[in-house]
């Protein structure tokens, strides 16, 4: 095999930091998408902690008490399995929009996308252009700059932090959280993962932007796997486009011996991640259609058809037909309905009672002057709705009587310890172990229930 190489490829030269990417401000009609779908985003990122349902916080994942508050339903650490079948309808949904569109998920809702957008919309606000801002980056420092910069820099934290607080209230009730938080009373743990957010909502969004793509997202990674070429992404036609030039808008390129790009470089500067999607697809590439929508401005203004730049496939830029059901989509397709009506059906027949029976450690078993038999356990039964109900205790065995209050009453979401005690006459005992079905159901709903097995020992 031989390989192409020059004698200059095998020089180690030493380590030279990029530089940054200054994003130019774009408008066109893939932007005023992205903008649409980042404000739901965000907005729903707010309004969701305050939204009340059944007197209760909505959505509240309260990790110090065990317990996740979904609307109607409570969930515990014993409902993992959901959490895993959530994870799955999750995954099958991102490989058929991927198959189908490509990283759309990147370019227009990732929250790393929305809040660095967002960061950069205060930057243009305070430093001007793409062109201004490069311009203040390489002239010293000047007190209308140092004001420019601080105050974007203020504006930024602020954001973070608004951010930050957001994300907790989605653990912690956003009411008292926002009150304890104007009266200086936050302790020191709710505290520190406020700032650490924080930070981190100010690092990524403000500096790291796009090297967080680039570098540290595995999505972009291994995304290449899900693309078939008939996979919609944003892609130049290079047929059309080359060969590159300037040219001025009356010459006909065809006499000049030019393809319709005339290498203005706008869709390079419109890039978040500041790469030449003329280079071919790239792993860095968001599929945002900022470059998109910087060409077809181009286009227009010359006089060209658009398209130039645009989402588009493989087969379709060159001259196939593009097949948009396709075995691979349909089968994740599939696979994403049949995993979300699980779930539902999950969550729709899930016994909101969950019960386990502790024996007494002090004794096997009690013998009274009769000589009946006593076991006696401790009952852990959690009530997994929101609303306060009253449980029964019963045992399914006849030769087995059962000790223990009535109409057991335990807090929507909480878990009780109840005591109880089983009791077997001489006459009744016939082995040493004995197996007994005790039952756990809800007072006013007799039908919703929750049996477990537990073992009975005598003399």
């Amino acid at each position: 095999m031989k390989f192409d190489y020059k004698a200059e490829d095998l020089i180690i030269k030493p380590y030279k930091s990029e530089s940054p990417v200054y994003v130019r401000k774009q408008k066109g009609h893939y932007q005023r998408i992205r903008q649409l779908t980042g404000l739901a985003f965000v907005l729903l990122f707010i309004l969701v902690p305050w939204i009340n349902f059944q007197g209760h916080q909505a959505i509240l994942l309260d990790i110090g008490k065990q317990q996740f508050h979904v609307f109607s339903q409570t969930f515990f650490p014993q409902d993992f399995t959901l959490l895993a079948g959530l994870l799955i309808v999750s995954c099958y949904l991102l490989f058929f929009i991927t198959t189908w569109l490509g990283r759309i998920w990147c370019g227009y809702t990732c929250p790393q996308t929305v809040w660095t957008f967002s960061f950069i919309w205060v930057e243009e606000w305070l430093e001007g252009s793409r062109n201004q801002r490069i311009k203040r980056d390489k002239q010293p420092t000047t007190l209308d700059t140092f004001a420019r910069k601080s105050a974007k820099h203020l504006i930024w934290g602020l954001m973070a932090f608004l951010t930050a607080t957001t994300f907790i209230s989605y653990f912690l009730p956003a009411r008292a959280l926002y009150v304890d938080f104007f009266q200086w009373q936050w302790d020191g743990l709710t505290t520190f993962w406020v700032l650490f957010f924080a930070v981190c909502t100010y690092g990524n969004a403000g500096f790291l932007r796009e090297k967080m793509c680039i570098y540290m997202c595995p999505y972009s990674r291994f995304q290449s796997a899900m693309f078939d070429k008939n996979t919609l992404l944003v892609a130049y036609d290079k047929l059309r486009g080359e060969n590159r030039g300037r040219r001025k808008r009356k010459e006909d390129p065809k006499v000049l011996g030019l393809g319709d790009c005339v290498d203005c470089n706008l869709c390079v500067e419109v890039c978040p991640v500041g790469i030449d999607i003329r280079n071919g697809l790239q792993y860095e590439c968001i599929n945002c259609g900022a470059c998109a929508d910087a060409c077809d401005q181009t286009m227009t203004q010359f006089n060209y058809a658009k398209g130039l730049i645009s989402y588009t496939s493989e087969n379709a830029l060159l001259g196939k037909k593009a097949k948009l059901l396709r075995p691979k989509i349909i089968g994740y397709g599939i696979l994403s309905i049949l995993a979300m009506l699980f779930m539902v059906y999950t969550v729709q027949v899930r016994v909101p009672i969950e019960f386990s029976v502790l024996r007494d450690r002090g004794a096997l078993f009690q013998l009274d002057f009769q000589d009946n038999v006593t076991n006696s356990y401790l009952l852990k039964i959690t009530n997994k709705s929101k609303i306060d109900r009253q449980f029964d205790i019963s045992v399914l065995n006849n030769n087995v009587t059962l000790s223990v209050a009535d109409h057991i009453l335990i807090k929507g979401g909480e878990i009780a310890s109840v005591p109880v005690h089983l009791t077997m006459t001489p006459e009744e005992v016939t082995e040493r172990v004995s197996e007994v079905s005790l039952q756990v159901s809800v007072h006013d709903l007799p039908e919703v229930k929750a049996i477990t097995v537990t073992k009975f020992f005598s003399n």
